[in-house]
């Protein structure tokens, strides 16, 4: 008799691949709700765990959603119905469907969040900005091809992301750069190194409005926008699972964008 395949199975393999050991100290990655003795039936792939997602998973019949961003990360001290999360994680366990994260782990890998957005900007032999061993780390810089005026590559940016709206450092649009130093998410704790990797723009999100005076002038600061810069995660995982498990249904959620609108 063939052996079934469990979350279990799944999880191993998705430790294996996305090494939890990397993540930042701060973080909450891996196998965060579930039973790994279910039998496994597929999975939404998402950026975040929400109610919509979870819908989707029960109405397609997945038992497991994997995440780049973990549903539990500050700390739950109750789990109930009178907060969103509290309500979300027990129709999980009501529906026998699992959880798993996978993110800054995925951040410090080359091939990771950060290699996959400096491969799509154009950026070419790139490296770790801040290394945490000689192969991973956060945030990574690399070249483009030929120096473009900064609003030539924003514009690349937008194409590529998704993103309409980009806030940058005050610059002269005609001001040229070549090379690009990039962090999906929050970075502006890169900030310092991408100065002195010589980054001409530092590419990152969530930043505060005295961060754009840091570089005083000399690198352009400009914030992609959080999920816009990060959203590629969903196209790393969705393709580590389907190559694995290829006779379980797996695919990226439908109802699940930025939490941010812009209007």
């Amino acid at each position: 008799m063939e052996k079934k395949t469990t979350i279990g199975d799944v999880v191993a393999f998705l430790d294996e691949r996305f090494r939890p050991e990397l993540q930042e100290e701060y973080d909450n990655a891996g196998f965060l709700v579930g039973e790994r003795d279910a039998e496994y039936r597929g999975t939404i792939v998402a950026l975040d765990v929400t109610r919509e997602v979870v819908e989707e998973a029960v109405e397609t019949g997945a038992n497991l959603i994997v995440t780049h961003h973990p549903m539990i990360f500050r700390g739950m001290k109750r789990i109930t119905d009178s907060t969103e999360a509290g309500r979300m994680v027990m129709r999980l366990v009501r529906e026998g469907i699992g959880v798993y994260a996978a993110h800054t782990n995925l951040d410090n890998v080359p091939w990771g969040v950060n290699g996959v957005l400096a491969e799509k900007l154009g950026l070419q032999h790139c490296r770790i900005l801040k290394k945490m061993d000689d192969e991973n780390g956060a945030g990574m810089v690399g070249d483009l091809k030929r120096r473009v005026k900064a609003d030539v590559f924003l514009r690349r940016v937008k194409e590529v992301t998704g993103q309409g709206l980009i806030r940058t450092s005050a610059h002269d649009g005609e001001r040229r750069i070549s090379r690009v130093a990039i962090c999906g998410g929050a970075g502006s704790f890169l900030i310092g190194e991408a100065m002195a990797a010589g980054a001409d723009l530092y590419l990152t999100a969530d930043l505060k409005y005295h961060d754009f005076e840091r570089p005083e002038g000399g690198m352009i600061l400009a914030d992609g926008g959080h999920y816009e810069t990060e959203q590629f995660a969903k196209e790393i995982i969705y393709s580590a699972i389907s190559e694995k498990f290829s006779n379980f249904a797996c695919r990226i959620s439908r109802r699940q964008g930025s939490l941010v609108q812009y209007i």
